[in-house]
């Protein structure tokens, strides 16, 4: 388990808290993390909507360096991660894009190498074998609305993950760490991203239906694993739970919940870092729950026969 690491800009910043909790999951499972030399910015937003040769020669940039480590790509960010996807697909297309590229990075760029989002590593059977040895103390049921967004999943014939409209790898992982993930209606659906911004009226319309739904459905914290889904959720949650009170609970990384249960204390992989308090219910889930009240559970309906259509789970359609 050897990957080139590409972080991303948002690793030193508002996404922090991955960058801690994936190193520290990494280093107990065993997966080297090495990261790519001197790369640059992947283009997100400002040049791949404005730009298409400098949205495909940025990450490709970065894919060049990683080709010469001769090592598959592990990234964090979904949006980084799609543009990477987009440049490799668009370089393997023909002999004419991959010379396009390389005359403009003026350094050679095969394509050789693939993309990975961290979530697709860290979910393949010998991660998850390794995480289930590591095991310090399980979640204990902790319900969990398991939240991929829309850049982790789409366009489905660029970034080919594992189902567009009901993905699975992290339902998995939260379950093989203790976590019960719900059921619920929004899992990639988009969180509003700049529109919080540009356009408040419709970004918070959209934030309060995905949170309504999956507190309707039983979620006791929302996992993610894009850090514009974690900004937007976290930052936006006690304006919503002023709007209702039932919309007030915690946003996790999916690292985070892992690296917790793989032994790592809360403020080591930077959960006390959070806008909205997440501490205690990360905490709270680690004690084993009486044996009367894990008796008294009801079982859960496997995940894997949960596709449903938006309508369905008490949501409305998106």
């Amino acid at each position: 388990m050897k990957y080139a690491y590409y972080p991303g800009c948002s690793s030193a910043g508002s996404g922090v808290e991955f960058e801690l909790s994936s190193r520290f999951v990494a280093k107990k499972i065993g997966m080297e993390l090495i990261e790519t030399p001197d790369w640059n910015c992947c283009g997100a937003s400002a040049a791949h909507l404005t730009n298409h040769d400098l949205s495909i020669a940025l990450p490709a940039r970065n894919l060049a360096l990683a080709e010469d480590m001769d090592l598959d790509v592990a990234v964090p960010c979904a949006a980084c991660f799609g543009r990477m996807k987009t440049a490799v697909k668009y370089v393997r297309e023909s002999e004419k894009n991959q010379k396009h590229i390389e005359d403009i990075l003026e350094i050679p760029y095969k394509a050789k190498n693939d993309v990975y989002c961290l979530l697709d590593v860290m979910s393949r059977p010998e991660a998850m074998e390794a995480i289930k040895a590591n095991i310090a103390k399980p979640l204990n049921g902790l319900k969990v609305a398991s939240y991929y967004g829309c850049l982790l999943v789409r366009p489905a014939g660029v970034v080919q993950f594992d189902d567009t409209e009901n993905p699975q790898s992290m339902d998995k992982l939260m379950e093989l760490v203790g976590a019960t993930p719900v059921e619920w209606a929004f899992k990639t659906e988009c969180c509003g991203a700049s529109h919080q911004v540009s356009v408040p009226k419709v970004g918070r319309e959209i934030i309060y239906r995905l949170l309504k739904n999956a507190v309707s459905n039983g979620a006791e914290a929302i996992v993610t694993a894009c850090p514009l889904c974690m900004l937007n959720l976290d930052m936006r949650m006690k304006e919503m739970s002023r709007r209702d009170p039932r919309l007030n609970i915690p946003v996790y990384f999916f690292t985070e919940l892992l690296a917790m249960a793989l032994g790592s204390g809360a403020k080591a992989i930077g959960i006390n870092k959070h806008f909205f308090p997440a501490v205690e219910v990360a905490e709270k889930a680690l004690i084993p729950k009486p044996v009367e009240e894990v008796s008294a559970k009801k079982p859960v309906k496997p995940i894997a026969k949960a596709k449903q259509e938006n309508t369905k789970n008490g949501g409305e359609t998106a």
